[in-house]
């Protein structure tokens, strides 16, 4: 007996040459593609548009996997965090954000991430494995089940693990997201954020149209190296030089995220060195001052330091912003996500 595939797992150009194969090819495709992430339905039977005989073959061939949502929390501010139990009983996080007009959902890349930013809660984790494609989408799905309503709006990689250390199942998953027979999202609404694998930067825009985020975190090697071990292995020099060798569409910018941590990245002097950084670059700058727990030894900065370093880079004529930090009081915000040895033994 033939083992079925999860039809979920296969990448739109493999679907398409499968279907294909089937004798279902042109309209026929499409209405697949609807059914299965438009509609998202859980039998071939539910496909009503599609001939029974092509019904049959593809039940035959195939399943249709779905995920499923085992705990949430909501923040105070609506922010609401998705715990989402895995195939192999391993589990991951989602966040959903809402906003007047939009509704952000953050979602994982890596059960864990190897990355071991020391601010970073998801990094006690270690890496324990990569996500499939299905897995990186069935959040979406999972979190649209759940609130019975198709208004998730963007989609930020900024969940558990390295999106650009999984660059296999990564990027088929955006195409799905932003095919219009498919989740039907706007590649400007789609954001990858990374820690700085500086190879995989160069090469980003020659394999989708999502823009690109940037962990930078502070100013110096020194610093770097003391917060984040992927600076050694791709120093500053070579993230910025990788930054201005990505064929960047004229229009676009790369947003650098930079979590203030007192008395280590907040001076005054860092925000003159990262103006010099980054010049000749098109940017935009979040700046996020820290979300303290427990477990962490560094502290948030004073909301005056986080002004003035702010007003120092506007003035430089450099796009900056605070990035209000949403859902911490349920470790729901940047850096807080993290499941537990019990969650993921």
């Amino acid at each position: 007996m033939m083992n079925k595939v999860n039809i979920k797992t296969i990448s739109l150009d493999l679907l398409d040459r499968e279907l294909k194969d089937m004798g279902l090819e042109g309209f026929r495709t499409s209405q697949v593609k609807r059914w299965l992430y438009k509609f998202d339905v859980k039998s071939f039977d539910q496909m009503t548009n599609i001939g029974k005989k092509y019904r049959e073959q593809l039940a035959e061939k195939y399943t249709i996997g779905q995920l499923e949502i085992v705990d949430h929390q909501k923040s105070q501010d609506g922010t609401i965090k998705f715990l989402i139990q895995l195939e192999d009983e391993h589990k991951i996080e989602a966040v959903c954000i809402p906003a007047e007009d939009r509704r952000t959902l953050c979602i994982s890349t890596q059960v864990g991430c190897g990355m071991a930013c020391r601010f970073c809660l998801t990094g006690t984790m270690g890496i324990i494995r990569n996500l499939s494609q299905y897995e990186i989408l069935e959040q979406v799905a999972c979190v649209k089940r759940f609130l019975k309503e198709d208004k998730i709006s963007n989609i930020v990689f900024m969940g558990m693990g390295e999106p650009l250390a999984n660059t296999k199942n990564l990027y088929p998953s955006i195409a799905i997201l932003i095919d219009s027979e498919c989740f039907d999202l706007s590649h400007n609404h789609v954001t990858v954020s990374t820690c700085g694998i500086a190879p995989e930067i160069e090469k980003f825009s020659n394999h989708t149209t999502a823009k690109l985020a940037i962990s930078l975190n502070a100013t110096t090697d020194e610093v770097r190296d003391e917060i984040m071990p992927i600076n050694k292995k791709y120093n500053l020099k070579q993230l910025i030089q990788a930054c201005h060798n990505m064929n960047l569409p004229k229009r676009d910018r790369i947003t650098f995220e930079y979590v203030m941590l007192h008395g280590l990245n907040d001076s005054m002097e860092d925000a003159k060195r990262l103006v010099k950084l980054l010049e000749g670059l098109r940017v935009k700058i979040n700046l996020l001052p820290f979300n303290e727990s427990p477990q962490m030894v560094y502290k948030r900065p004073p909301q005056e330091h986080v002004k003035k370093f702010q007003e120092y880079l506007l003035n430089k004529g450099l796009f900056a912003i605070e990035r209000k930090s949403r859902g911490s009081d349920i470790l729901g915000a940047c850096g807080q996500l993290v499941t537990t040895k019990t969650d993921n033994q």
